[in-house]
């Protein structure tokens, strides 16, 4: 389903002439990075102790995703 989803939104974004896409992943969890990194995506930043998720401070790796043609 995942899968499914992120071809979709990049085909999407393709189709509308957008030329970059943006994501923002929690550093452990590992299956979405993977993903991600599949479909293109790459690594730009991190975001430390962006917000507070159950009371624990949290960090973002940014990831995105710029159209090749």
């Amino acid at each position: 389903m995942g899968r499914a989803l992120l071809t979709w939104l990049i085909d999407s974004a393709d189709s509308g002439d957008i030329w970059t896409l943006q994501a923002g992943i929690f550093p452990e969890n590992t299956a979405s990075l993977a993903a991600h990194r599949r479909a293109g995506f790459r690594i730009v930043g991190r975001r430390e102790r962006l917000g507070r998720h159950h009371g624990v401070w949290r960090d973002v790796l940014l990831l995105e995703r710029r159209r090749s043609r």
